[in-house]
């Protein structure tokens, strides 16, 4: 929308709707990223308490991530079509319900029903972001609000496992999942009883296109259960299998979006200047950080022999300078626009995976530390840049569906760095299968000569998203259509990552140190 107020200042209907747009946009980046951080710290308790089998506690990550990966861009549709208001309202009060739910269930079989339940509420409400941002704010001045809503996600990373941990242990694994649900029902009553003027919606409402929508889940979904599988238990049969399924429906999706006269996806919208390849950029770089990440944090805790709360310290520089780079990013963007932002950025999060890859087994502590430093540097910087572009490029009606895809690139990117560093371990580590036992295991040594070729080529990764980033606009091109032309309003919730709900948790072979 155009600011038409005296002396610059915007008038008073689109101060609040601003206002109510970056306050739930964070508040709600908090809440998703604690909800999957605290989990993972409390999942051997969780375990114990339910008497779970390992594969069921895993399952209550898997079904969240399999459910909102498959549904972000037909839920972001839904929000362009009914409003991003309404969706981010259900998404929240459903996330938590399921919230409570979870705090009070019986069995592991709630536990992971539930969890799936949060799944479909959080895609929902994480495309109303982009949605209500891209309507809230003028193109030229919303890298900010993004990047300050990174800045929250970093926040609640570093700050989540200390508080799931502390809460875990005083109160009890339910207690993590009664954090959320009295911020998030509050977000969700502001958003039903809050309307905020804005212009009606230009042009007929986009249509929903069931049939693809029904292709692209199941190609997620299928994509997503196979890179967790690879994670947990390496390749196998199996995972071929569901890499076949996934590229079937993803065949079936790409011929039927080219007939359709009313596609899920506009077939100009990934062909872009600016969307494709930022998308193309995120994917490598949550891939290369998450996949670097899990690599890293059994190095710690495996090989230097480092208890959760030790190696969460030792990697505090990453979450840390995501706090940091987030605003600056903001900054560099307006300053040397996309193209040398990004670029720099991931020459940054390169450099800092090769450095941790030649981390030996008693490495010192500057190096460790700097390694991460380096890696949030250049994520935090990539994630609020890349997020500035998709949304600038984008028509307000069609902001939700690219704030879905915006969010499916943040999802499948850190399930496939880690099957990926998964993958690479598991080939290149020399380990040994003991009769019995479930995986192979193997010492601090062969670790480390197999965690030095795998992020390297976790390195290759993120220096190929600097070569697709070498072909953004110098500047982003902004949609003809002006900001605040949807019909909407404007109250919005935050993206997942990097929270540890979008990425798998299994603790898979490559991970367990040799017991001798």
């Amino acid at each position: 929308m155009t600011d038409t107020g005296t002396a610059g200042a915007p008038p008073h209907p689109d101060r609040l709707r601003r206002s109510l747009t970056l306050g739930c946009s964070v508040a709600g980046a908090v809440i998703v990223a604690l909800d999957g951080t605290v989990l993972t710290v409390v999942q051997p308790v969780l375990q114990r308490d339910l008497d779970a089998s390992f594969a069921q506690v895993q399952w209550t990550s898997t079904g969240y991530l399999i459910a909102v990966a498959s549904l972000l861009v037909f839920a972001g549709r839904l929000g362009d079509r009914y409003g991003h208001r309404r969706l981010f309202a259900v998404g929240t009060l459903g996330f938590a319900l399921a919230s409570a739910g979870i705090g009070l269930a019986s069995g592991i079989g709630w536990v992971i029903a539930l969890r799936v339940v949060q799944g479909v509420c959080g895609a929902l409400l994480q495309p109303a972001t982009l949605g209500m941002l891209r309507a809230a704010y003028p193109p030229d001045k919303i890298a900010m609000p993004i990047a300050l809503r990174t800045s929250a996600i970093g926040l609640a990373a570093a700050t989540g496992p200390l508080l799931g941990g502390a809460l875990a242990t005083h109160l009890g694994w339910r207690s993590v999942f009664f954090l959320n649900v009295v911020p998030a029902l509050a977000i969700g009553v502001i958003a039903l009883l809050v309307r905020v003027p804005a212009p009606r919606r230009r042009g007929p409402a986009p249509g929903l296109d069931v049939p693809g929508a029904v292709l692209l889940a199941v190609t997620l979904a299928a994509l997503v259960h196979t890179l967790v599988a690879v994670a947990e238990a390496g390749p196998s049969v199996g995972t071929a299998a569901g890499l076949l399924v996934a590229a079937g429906a993803c065949g079936a999706f790409t011929w039927h979006e080219r007939r359709t006269p009313g596609p899920l996806v506009p077939p100009g919208l990934l062909a872009s200047a600016a969307v494709g390849p930022a998308l193309c950029v995120l994917l490598a770089a949550s891939a290369a950080m998450f996949g670097t990440l899990f690599v890293g944090t059994y190095f710690l805790q495996d090989v230097l022999a480092l208890d959760p709360l030790r190696s969460a310290v030792e990697a505090l520089p990453l979450a840390a300078m995501m706090v940091v780079a987030a605003p600056l990013a903001a900054v560099l963007l307006r300053a040397h626009g996309p193209r040398r932002t990004i670029t720099a950025a991931m020459a940054v999060l390169t450099v800092g995976v090769l450095v941790l890859s030649r981390l030996g087994p008693d490495p010192a502590s500057v190096t460790v530390g700097g390694g991460f430093l380096l890696v949030g540097a250049g994520f935090g910087t990539v994630m609020v840049a890349v997020t500035a572009v998709v949304v600038r490029h984008a028509p307000v009606g069609e902001a939700g569906v690219t704030g879905g895809l915006q969010q499916t690139a943040m999802n499948v990117g850190p399930a496939l760095g880690v099957a990926l560093a998964t993958a690479l371990m598991t080939l290149l580590a020399p380990a040994t299968t003991r009769p019995g036992a479930p995986a192979p295991r193997w010492s601090d040594g062969d670790f480390v000569a197999a965690m030095g070729p795998t992020l390297t080529v976790l390195a290759v990764v993120a220096a190929f998203g600097a070569l697709v980033a070498a072909r953004l606009p110098r500047r982003t091109a902004v949609a003809t259509e002006p900001a605040g032309s949807d019909a909407p309003p404007p109250v919005s919730a935050a993206p997942t990552p990097p929270s540890a709900g979008s990425a798998p948790t299994a603790r898979p072979a490559p991970g367990r140190r040799d017991a001798g």
